[in-house]
């Protein structure tokens, strides 16, 4: 009688220790809280440039996000940053993601590579606006173009145009909105010193390119969005990001402080922060970006799989005295509404 009496207390005792633990453990991941890293890709592991759109059908987040092959061990040179398809991961709140497909684009190129698309929504349709290189290559200099493609799934592509621009080598569109209704398009002219040009429509199918720079900085995957009662571009300096500031989408003032720019403490973090996309929901920022964990300075020069593979980050963007910041060690509670 006494051992059952012992056992009894002892199970007592238990669910008063663990059922603490159990609802502890429950509120947290009902809280939303993102992991670090957000995502990594499981079939190359090399997930950059990622960009975050609602899709209506599906009812989830999609990511896209350009796709380099960091496992490939045979890859020589820049080979391994070539030759694969835009990724997809899905989430329903933006705080878990998993892998959902590559694009089907319509746009035959034998070995093409797609680079750093931009996504957005108008008028119940997707366009897409994605750097296309013609080939394989093992080093940096051959041709760039943008691609204008629409959709009604976010899955399967349909080429509508290449756009004309200011150079052969012209990468990574952000579209936005300007307050007229009309759209403009920056991006980065790797033949002018990788400085910010951009274009404008009235119609998201005809671009007319204004032929000179917005912005002189070196830079590259510019990102436009208003938050705060202010417009902001945010550009990847390879060392860390530059914030802008404009009032009329023309003239950007340059904040003195970068953001990413510090190592944060966080797995897969402890390296500059690279090539953002902007979510403003419910007036809260959060800034999607990638990182080349292995990138450390006792690893420079090295090109290996440790150097290659990235993961996709996410933080929280904070507005004081009239700039951007953000703390990156900070944990991030996200739960996107659409």
């Amino acid at each position: 009688m006494f051992k059952i009496f012992q056992k009894l207390l002892l199970f007592a005792i238990a669910v008063l220790v663990y059922l603490p633990l159990l609802a502890q453990n429950n509120s947290k991941k009902d809280d939303n809280f993102a992991s670090k890293p957000l995502y990594r890709d499981p079939i190359f592991d090399g997930a950059a440039d990622p960009t975050i759109i609602w899709n209506k059908k599906a009812q989830k987040w999609f990511m896209f996000y350009t796709n380099r092959r960091a496992n490939d061990n045979n890859a020589k040179g820049t080979t391994w940053v070539h030759g694969t398809r835009i990724g997809i991961a899905e989430s329903s709140d933006g705080s878990n993601w998993t892998y959902k497909d590559t694009c089907n684009i319509n746009y035959n190129i034998k070995n093409v590579t797609h680079w750093a698309p931009d996504v957005i929504e108008y008028k119940n349709k997707y366009h897409m606006y994605l750097t296309i290189v013609p080939g394989i290559f093992e080093d940096w200099y051959h041709p760039r173009s943008i691609i204008h493609l629409t959709s009604k799934n976010l899955i399967d592509w349909k080429f509508e145009s290449e756009l004309k621009l200011a150079s052969e080598r012209c990468i990574d569109a952000s579209v936005f909105q300007l307050p007229n209704g009309t759209w403009r398009m920056y991006y980065n002219n790797e033949n002018d010193g990788k400085s910010i040009y951009y274009a404008d429509s009235k119609d998201l199918y005809h671009w007319i390119d204004r032929g000179n720079k917005i912005i002189k900085d070196r830079g590259e995957g510019p990102k436009v969005f208003s938050w705060k009662g202010k417009n902001w571009l945010i550009s990847d300096s390879w060392l860390g990001l530059n914030v802008y500031s404009s009032d009329d989408f023309i003239n950007w003032n340059r904040q003195e402080k970068k953001i990413l720019q510090i190592p944060g403490l966080g797995e897969d973090d402890q390296v500059i922060g690279g090539h953002p996309d902007i979510v403003v929901n419910n007036d809260r920022a959060y800034i999607f970006y990638f990182t080349h964990p292995g990138r450390t300075p006792e690893n420079r020069g090295l090109d290996t799989y440790d150097t290659r593979r990235s993961s996709i980050q996410v933080a929280e963007l904070e507005y004081i005295n009239g700039e951007i910041v953000c703390n990156r060690d900070k944990p991030v509670q996200i739960n996107l509404k659409h």
